[in-house]
């Protein structure tokens, strides 16, 4: 299965949390897992089908977002004070994953229940095929299938170098991200990575903006 879509943005955010970001700065790899237990149970049923249909023993996923941070997207992805957010060079992140036999890419394709019900789904689109509900997201997805191995995860070689940023939870207290920030610096390789807590839910300079105002 080839990528399914053209370029819509530079960067691919990835929502996930520190112990998850350690992992990958330290061993330099992405962690595709089974779909099974993702929250929405639709989409997880379609990646169901799809390796019943193709008669696979392998099918595993890993999502990004291709739109700036939303208060959705912490909040549901990343909640809590080890939240993180992963923004990736597309290109570099992209280039890495062709070389691994089996994986696929590309955006999400949302369509409502009434759309889907005027055509005939096609087994190949299931794994990027989402209720419209789902499309402020605009989701970015990694699929890995195998009809020869039963893996229950499969780690990707990435360069430290496909890396443009890391975003801490904006529910992390403030006392406590200078600390975080230094040991992320820490790991070999990242004493110049640009990391920072997110401010989405408290700016000071948008808060100025509203004591400005006449």
């Amino acid at each position: 299965m080839a990528t399914t879509s053209s370029p819509t943005t530079t960067y691919l955010r990835r929502y996930t949390d520190l112990p998850a970001l350690l992992h990958l700065l330290t061993e330099r790899k992405l962690t595709l897992l089974d779909p099974k237990t993702w929250d929405d149970k639709n989409d997880a049923f379609f990646i169901s089908l799809y390796k019943e249909k193709k008669k696979l023993k392998t099918v595993l996923g890993l999502c990004f977002s291709q739109t700036s941070e939303t208060y959705h997207h912490w909040r549901v992805f990343s909640n809590g004070p080890a939240g993180v957010c992963i923004v990736f060079d597309r290109d570099a992140l992209l280039t890495a994953m062709k070389k691994v036999h089996g994986l696929s890419t590309g955006s999400m394709n949302y369509m409502t229940l009434a759309d889907a019900r005027k055509k005939t789904v096609r087994i190949s689109e299931l794994p990027f095929l989402k209720r419209n509900g789902f499309k402020p997201e605009r989701e970015f997805r990694a699929i890995f299938e195998s009809s020869t191995v039963d893996l229950p995860a499969l780690s990707v070689d990435i360069p430290l170098a496909c890396i443009r940023s890391v975003s801490l939870s904006p529910w992390m207290h403030n006392s406590l991200s200078a600390s975080t920030v230094a040991a992320i610096r820490s790991i070999n390789g990242c004493a110049k990575l640009k990391v920072s807590r997110s401010t989405l839910i408290s700016n000071e300079q948008w808060k100025a903006i509203g004591m400005a105002a006449t």
